[in-house]
């Protein structure tokens, strides 16, 4: 291996070929009752030294890499300016860079400004990945995220202002039996108010570690949705999007029993007719021996 990783390591799909590079180490918050990614790590910034080195590292191989994902969790809780030093680090040693993406938390947008969330833009930080989750506000708090609907409205208005691509997820199932009605209808009105570029679903898949924690800060029983009910949440939810510009929609996680790909709003009827194949036997779902994450 080129570079000795701090495991566990952790990026999205779209970022199988990219270059991973660990800016920081876990995640500043890490108290989402939904997430085990970073449960083993204690939140560090790494020194601008050894990233530098690592980029070097990377730089000679041939062909060099043309996208990096800055891990691990939270990168965008580092300072400004150490995230200018690495982009600078990166451009000028990647003459090849098309693109660089990061995860961001609601709170990471909400502290960076305005003006520095476009220096980060124009200094090649193109794309970030951001879990919405849901936007029924009583739901966040029973999962512990840490933002309000109010609050990712804001802060994702800011990234988009800043001409920052977003691709957003958000999960499926996460409202359970008693509040799957809630769950979708909210995330689908906190949606329609931000002009994303991209929105994908997951399905809720708890690890076995957190199951005690979810369900004691969920603070009733928790009765899981079946594939049926989820096809229904999918329905529900492409239905009430309304999205301000063309949102690329997607369920191709791997942790989805479907699997659906489109844009809205033009093809809200040929992914809501998938979805009615699928209720009526039609398609084949992903059996759940091959879900995860």
């Amino acid at each position: 291996m080129l570079i000795d990783y701090d495991m566990p390591l952790w990026r999205p799909p779209s970022e199988a070929d990219s270059f991973i590079l660990q800016a920081t180490l876990g995640c500043s918050f890490n108290r989402c009752s939904f997430c085990s990614m970073y449960r083993t790590k204690s939140f560090v910034i790494r020194p601008l030294a050894q990233v530098q080195a690592e980029i070097q590292a990377m730089s000679r191989l041939d062909p060099a890499p043309r996208r990096v994902f800055l891990a691990d969790g939270d990168a965008l809780a580092a300072p400004t300016g150490h995230l200018l030093e690495i982009l600078g680090a990166l451009k000028a040693a990647l003459p090849g860079l098309e693109r660089v993406a990061s995860y961001a938390l609601p709170a990471n947008l909400l502290k960076k400004s305005a003006d520095e969330l476009r220096c980060l833009r124009d200094n090649g930080l193109t794309l970030l990945y951001y879990g919405i989750e849901t936007g029924a506000a009583e739901l966040l708090k029973r999962i512990t995220k840490g933002a309000t609907p109010e609050a990712m409205v804001t802060g994702l208005g800011k990234a988009k202002a800043a001409g920052l691509t977003v691709s957003a997820t958000v999960i499926l199932g996460l409202g359970g039996r008693a509040y799957w009605r809630e769950h979708i209808d909210g995330t689908a009105a906190l949606v329609n108010q931000v002009a994303l570029d991209y929105l994908s679903t997951l399905q809720l898949m708890i690890d076995p570690s957190l199951r005690d924690e979810f369900a004691r800060k969920f603070r009733e029983p928790f009765q899981p949705q079946d594939d049926r009910a989820l096809l229904a949440e999918q329905v529900r939810l492409i239905e009430r999007l309304d999205p301000p510009a063309p949102l690329v929609f997607r369920s191709n996680h791997a942790s989805n029993a479907l699997a659906l790909a489109g844009t809205l709003p033009q093809d809200r009827d040929a992914l809501l007719a998938q979805l009615q194949l699928a209720l009526d036997g039609g398609l084949r779902l992903r059996p759940e021996w091959l879900r995860g994450y």
